[in-house]
């Protein structure tokens, strides 16, 4: 096959279909394999006819359709399978052809596909990809990262592809992220912070529907209403859209029909556990990571449910006298505060490991990365990206003066929106874990003077004194004083 292809991409579930379709709406040649031949044959005679797209039975034919450099995307399962499908193609390259990894793959996993190609002169990209399937086939937003040799040679067919933003709807949501696994763990990050505000906006149901007793049809008007506002977000749309559906089966709401029994892929757990590596408090994203988790015990928790009690008649007396316009208000202000908190601790992760691995992560570009096409795109990333520019040097966003001024403003009510959960017994773990982590972050001095002499005292750990420079021990139990 002569070559003729601009790019070329393997895996035909709908992500790669879709965005195999973009390409070609962009006025690129595109050759699309599968494993699977029947895949190729269905897509070819459906989405794909009559577009700039060929289809390729086998990686030598896929190879082969290529211009040079030849850029081969992959949009395979994270894991072996794409370690496998990396192995078949490098020996059908050559120096200065580009691979590139387009799903959501670890970025350890990235770092070490670099450096094993190396060696062969192959260029490689672990590119995050956000929008989902209609975001693909749109415009999503994209995280390319690896090695920047082969970004001039990616970036016109990425950048065309793309979400646009801004006034003259023409700035690409795509750009050169950094080094190594930079591209894939920007977009990990991503799913951590998509994690957490699933979470909260979950909760903010909880509190409306089962404390303040609001039907669907009033749910849709309030979510509706924030969407005008600053929670103003493709989340909250697509929440507000949720209400709006009947199930055809039933003739009920469809979103009263659904198992509350959450799934997960696995990259808001390893935002989570690289947190702890690095250090970092990304206890929100954490959280929520741990809610889906307990909500996949549903068995266990209609046993629970018929056996340990909550409080007894506090829901009742809510609903009777409280203020429902009020308690709305308090909701969302409640949600924004603890949203804010979610992206700080996101973007503080994102510092922690762009300085671990020196990426020299640009964080107000992430944010514009962000500003479309992706599951998290939201009004407020423009207010990040502002908060960046005061100064690029931030090291928290809660330091900045808007949003610090913003929480300040809204913590009254978000107080209150987490005693109300309490009092009501409504769980709701990343609007309290937000708050601790607000007034953790604020306190001059916390308990662990406390507990650091605990470790001194039973292991020898060591202190640190307040008013001398040093390490401590000091041997605990010949001072103790003898209580008779």
């Amino acid at each position: 096959m002569a070559e003729q292809c601009d790019i070329g991409l393997i895996g035909l579930a709908v992500m790669g279909q879709n965005l195999i379709l973009n390409m070609a709406d962009q006025g690129f040649q595109v050759a699309a394999y599968n494993r699977t031949k029947s895949r190729i044959d269905e897509f070819l005679a459906g989405p794909a006819q009559g577009k700039s797209i060929i289809g390729c039975y086998s990686p030598e034919e896929f190879v082969q359709s290529l211009k040079k450099p030849r850029i081969a995307m992959l949009m395979v399962k994270a894991g072996e399978p794409v370690k496998q499908m990396v192995k078949q193609l490098a020996p059908l390259l050559e120096p200065g052809d580009i691979i590139i990894d387009g799903g959501n793959s670890c970025f350890l996993d990235t770092e070490e596909q670099i450096k094993e190609l190396q060696s062969q002169g192959i260029l490689y990209l672990g590119t995050g990809i956000s929008g989902g399937e209609e975001g693909a086939r749109h415009g999503p937003s994209i995280m390319p990262g690896g090695t920047k040799k082969a970004w001039p040679h990616v970036r016109p067919i990425f950048q065309a592809i793309a979400a646009k933003v801004g006034p003259n709807n023409d700035i690409p949501c795509c750009d050169w992220v950094g080094g190594g696994g930079a591209g894939h763990y920007v977009k990990m990050v991503h799913n951590g912070i998509e994690y957490g505000d699933m979470q909260l906006i979950s909760e903010a149901y909880s509190l409306l529907k089962d404390g303040l007793g609001l039907n669907n049809d009033e749910l849709y008007d309030v979510f509706a209403e924030w969407n005008r506002e600053e929670l103003d977000s493709y989340l909250i749309e697509i929440t507000r859209d949720i209400f709006s559906v009947t199930d055809d089966k039933t003739g009920k709401a469809l979103v009263d029909m659904i198992l509350d029994k959450a799934g997960q892929k696995g990259t808001g757990k390893w935002t989570g556990q690289h947190a702890l590596d690095l250090g970092v408090p990304t206890t929100l994203i954490t959280e929520a990571v741990f809610a889906r988790t307990l909500s996949a015990l549903k068995e266990q928790r209609v046993r629970a449910s018929k056996i340990l009690t909550g409080p007894v008649g506090a829901l009742n007396e809510f609903r009777l006298s409280a203020e429902r316009e009020d308690f709305v208000n308090q909701v969302r202000k409640a949600l924004f505060a603890s949203k804010v908190c979610s992206y700080t601790q996101g973007f503080f992760q994102l510092q922690a490991a762009s300085k671990e691995y020196d990426w020299e992560l640009d964080h107000g570009a992430i944010a514009m990365l962000w500003r479309g096409g992706c599951i998290i795109r939201a009004a407020f990333l423009e207010d990040i990206k502002k908060a960046y520019d005061r100064n690029p040097q931030l090291e928290n966003l809660l330091f900045d003066e808007y949003f610090s001024a913003e929480v300040i403003a809204n913590q009254q009510s978000w107080r209150q929106v987490v005693s109300t959960a309490a009092r009501l017994g409504i769980p709701v773990p990343a609007m309290s874990t937000a708050l601790n982590y607000y007034d953790s972050y604020r306190a001059e001095r916390l308990p662990h003077n406390l507990l650091q002499a605990q470790r001194d005292y039973f292991g020898a750990h060591s202190y640190e004194r307040i008013d001398e420079a040093g390490s401590f021990h000091t041997d605990w139990q010949s001072l103790i004083k003898k209580v008779e």
